[in-house]
């Protein structure tokens, strides 16, 4: 390395010449694919944005000029450039750099992102906040083209024409999300970069006519309302200046010099916001010829020389992800009247599958949440079956249409949230711990979890034939390998299941935590203590006949989910002893996810630290079970319907 490994902070940087900045580029992008090789990480995302980190870091005077960047997975090259560089190769475990923006891991991480399309509205904030103390620096915002179309962006976009606040927006270009963007936005963005050859053409008629001896100027000048008038309906850019935005582009995103000059040029504009359009290419570098644009958005270790991955040496079962895309498939070849819908996820949620078999019956909406949400309930209104398929995390962000336009209708729609629990590397942003309680709270909704895969496939089928709202609840990765060749079947709503039958202690588990507890069971029965094992299957509605029944024949009631407490599995099971007025009849203990930020990390290992595997709830329940003695014994043994 020749310039990088000298290269401790971005001030370092902007002693170089323009000149040498291009191998800076070339060395940074080799070190993130020879890290990304050895222990993943979001590869191709980050590829795309190196020249624009080296680009902005030397243009800018960072860390007192802003850079605000938009989701934060595209940013490995600007953690390299700002004192991270020998830390790369922990990125997103346990101990180490986050995968995404974290303000208390660097101050040159001026905002938290994970999410996306949040960029502009927090460099808009940064900006008022500078004129409104009379301080002086630049703030730039750094956004994708699929992020751009998120309705959050476009309330920035049009509060930032109308304040006429100093600002910059980079938008990184290269026509991807996760998947191929969509959307008509999308196409204008296009249509801006065909429109070129016309911005040249008229420059060079505008030479043509000032060249006329005499009278040049003149004609140059009466000309000026007719091209304008051209302009407006040729050229798209012009869509951009009335939004209120200066605009500079295209550039090449992948030529530093230019993008250099190209930021030089923005930082002059001092009468309001400007936006660079650079165009990029997302992967670029990657060592496979033939890129996978879903397997090298985020990646696990892979051949540096070739860009595949590592085999397994042993075969695994399907993801929970796998067996849904097919599950769908296979209930929406039996009715024609389900329809399936992603928010730019398509090969995260396995609705890519569902594309493809029906082109006419699936949509992908582009990052935009909300939109997803009330776009099913109006499908629903006119009696289609939307099942939505959005990680837990991301239906976050249709919380008020969840209640406001689906559940306050009753409205039959089906959210499959992927990534339920501890996700593991990706952190904070992306643990699926708050659906329980964002979802349950609210009246007509069902909400259930599956304790393994075949299960999953019954539970999709019950949401959809629920003539109102339903959700399911499944975590990421592979399932446990049950049984998937049997066709869907409908479970009876609020029906909970008996794993294992016994006396004193009874666990009542919730999806993903039902192996683990039955695990634990046998581990109890090593030191007699012989539990009740409970599928719950169902957070709302509870099975109230079996559970207040458990109050007859067990002392101690443990309840067991991957999901933050506040609001949970458990409180719904407290709630419903104590609607019954008998809260004091057992002692019971909550299992699951304490009120704390989760950081990034091996999900097992995470999973155990809050003593949530089969020798953690063992323990806990072990030791209930030895304080309340003689309490937990039963009247009577519980009799299995």
């Amino acid at each position: 390395m020749r310039f990088l490994s000298e290269i401790s902070s971005p001030a370092d940087l902007r002693q170089l010449r323009i000149d040498d900045l291009q191998e800076v580029a070339d060395e940074v992008r080799q070190f993130i694919i020879d890290t990304c090789s050895r222990v993943g990480g979001h590869t191709g995302a980050s590829l795309g944005a190196v020249e624009l980190a080296v680009a902005m870091h030397y243009v800018f005077d960072t860390p007192n000029d802003r850079l605000v960047w938009d989701v934060g997975h595209q940013a490995y090259a600007h953690k390299i450039l700002t004192g991270r560089r020998d830390q790369l190769h922990t990125i997103k475990q346990l101990g180490g750099l986050s995968g995404f923006l974290r303000r208390d891991e660097s101050e040159y991480d001026t905002f938290g992102a994970g999410h996306a399309s949040t960029s502009l509205s927090a460099a808009l904030g940064m900006a008022v906040a500078r004129d409104r103390k009379g301080e002086d620096f630049h703030v730039c915002a750094l956004i994708g083209d699929s992020s751009l179309a998120g309705g959050m962006a476009m309330e920035a976009i049009n509060q930032a024409g109308h304040l006429k606040s100093r600002l910059i927006v980079i938008l990184n270009d290269n026509g991807m999300s996760i998947a191929p963007a969509v959307g008509s936005l999308s196409g204008y963005l296009n249509r801006i970069k065909e429109a070129q050859s016309y911005q040249h053409l008229k420059e060079e008629i505008g030479d043509a006519l000032e060249s006329v001896p005499g009278i040049g100027g003149s004609l140059r000048r009466a000309a000026k309302s007719f091209k304008d008038a051209i302009a407006a309906a040729v050229l798209p850019g012009a869509l951009v200046n009335e939004l209120g935005f200066k605009y500079i582009g295209y550039v090449d995103g992948h030529n530093v010099p230019q993008l250099v000059r190209a930021l030089e040029e923005a930082k002059k504009v001092d009468d309001g916001p400007v936006i660079v359009h650079a165009l990029t290419t997302k992967g670029k570098g990657f060592p496979n010829p033939e890129k996978n644009y879903y397997a090298y958005h985020a990646t696990g270790p892979f051949d540096p020389k070739t860009g595949l991955p590592y085999k397994s040496s042993k075969p695994a079962p399907p993801t929970y992800t796998q067996v849904f895309g097919e599950t769908i498939c296979e209930l929406m070849e039996a009715d024609p009247a389900i329809v399936a819908l992603t928010a730019a996820m398509p090969d995260g949620t396995g609705i890519d599958k569902v594309l493809e078999r029906f082109p006419d019956r699936a949509f992908d909406v582009g990052i935009a949440e909300q939109h997803a949400v009330t776009f099913c309930a109006g499908m629903a209104c006119e009696g289609l079956k939307p099942v939505a398929a959005i990680y837990s995390t991301f239906l976050q962000r249709g919380f008020d249409q969840v209640i406001h336009d689906v559940c306050l209708q009753d409205l039959n729609v089906t959210f499959a949230m992927d990534r339920a629990g501890i996700v593991g590397a990706d952190g904070p942003t992306h643990h699926g711990l708050l659906d329980i309680a964002y979802l349950r709270g609210y009246p007509n909704i069902i909400l259930m979890a599956p304790k393994d895969e075949g299960e999953m496939r019954d539970m999709l089928l019950t949401a959809i034939e629920h003539p109102g709202p339903a959700a399911l609840r499944y975590p990421r990765g592979n399932g446990v390998g049950a049984d998937i060749s049997a066709p869907p079947k409908k479970l009876q709503v609020g029906r909970a299941e008996v794993m294992r039958e016994g006396e004193g202690v009874a666990i009542l588990a919730l999806g993903s935590m039902v192996g683990p507890s039955i695990e634990a069971a046998e581990r109890l029965a090593e030191k007699a203590i012989n539990a009740t094992v409970i599928n719950a299957r169902f957070v709302k509605p509870l099975d109230e006949q079996l559970i207040t029944s458990l109050l007859e024949t067990h002392g101690l009631i443990v309840t067991v989910e991957e999901a933050y407490l506040a609001g949970g599995f458990g409180s719904a099971v407290i709630e419903l002893l104590e609607s019954n007025g008998i809260q004091n009849a057992a002692k019971v203990i909550r299992l699951g996810v304490p009120d704390q930020i989760v950081t990034h990390g091996d999900p097992k290992v995470l999973l155990a630290e809050f003593g949530l595997n089969a020798e953690g709830i063992a323990k806990r329940t072990a030791d209930a079970y030895s304080e309340l003695g003689e309490a937990v014994l039963p009247k009577r043994r519980l009799r299995v319907a």
